[in-house]
């Protein structure tokens, strides 16, 4: 019941993503200048939640733009009905619909759905993750300097020791590549079909991750908090890797060399 739900909630979510893409539609700052909402974002959350709530009205929902509407219930959803706004804004077609849902505080279900390129990926806990309903794991490369990766950095800027830039600057220092697509639930789900052997980011809101730090953990890899900690989502930082370079990439997120 909650799997079919939550696989109805994203592709209705999606269809309002397809619906707006490239066309005519308004947009918004939320507070600093490039921190976008559009038309499309409230489009896709109205049809996310009807779905839901038509099938459990009595589950507590945290969203991105509306915020949280509180249910006394052991589930809760956790939605970005678009991430990578600006990515959507400018026609780029690397952003998707994320949805997690907990129940009694842990992940038990995540989906991403990439309608632009029609790649649905999904987890549930201790059964795996498939993109497609195909099964993925994540890479086997156990060399940091040898690995490809992706970050993303923060609206505004973080001034503080080891920063976004700082690291960044250490590892294109070394020639690795680091890419950035822009969607912090894509470049989870891309480590975790083995694209990509690790993520980092500095500062996440939950519904960035909720969905897709469980696919990552489902296809073999390990996400940690930036020191190293248990993964909680309500937290900002993030590091999610194949596990073999985690720690090389830990160390380097907190002052450490190549």
């Amino acid at each position: 019941m909650i799997k079919n739900t939550l696989l109805e909630a994203i592709d209705a979510g999606s269809k309002e993503l397809q619906k707006f893409f490239n066309g005519t539609f308004t947009v918004q700052s939320k507070g600093s200048l490039n921190d976008l909402v559009t038309e499309a974002d409230h489009a896709s959350e109205k049809a996310i939640f009807k779905v839901i709530q038509d099938a459990h009205p009595d589950h507590f929902i945290l969203s991105e733009e509306t915020g949280e509407i509180k249910q006394v219930s052991n589930y809760k959803w956790i939605i970005d009905p678009i991430d990578g706004t600006i990515n959507f804004a400018n026609g780029i077609p690397l952003c998707c619909v994320s949805i997690g849902v907990e129940k009694d505080g842990a992940m038990i279900m995540g989906a991403v759905y990439n309608p632009f390129m029609n790649e649905l990926f999904f987890a549930e806990k201790g059964k795996g993750a498939t993109l497609n309903d195909q099964k993925i794991s994540v890479s086997d490369e156990d060399n940091l300097l040898k690995s490809c990766l992706v970050t993303g950095f923060p609206y505004q800027y973080l001034d503080s020791p080891n920063g976004p830039l700082q690291i960044f600057e250490k590892l294109i220092r070394k020639a690795v590549p680091v890419r950035r697509l822009g969607s912090a639930a894509l470049d989870l789900c891309w480590t975790a079909a083995g694209r990509f052997d690790g993520f980092y980011e500095h500062k996440l809101q939950a519904w960035d991750s909720a969905a897709g730090f469980l696919i990552v953990e489902e296809a073999g890899g390990k996400v940690t908090d930036l020191k190293g900690n248990v993964y909680n989502p309500y937290q900002p930082g993030i590091i999610a890797t194949n596990g073999k370079i985690h720690a090389a990439l830990q160390n380097l997120v907190n002052g450490g060399d190549l």
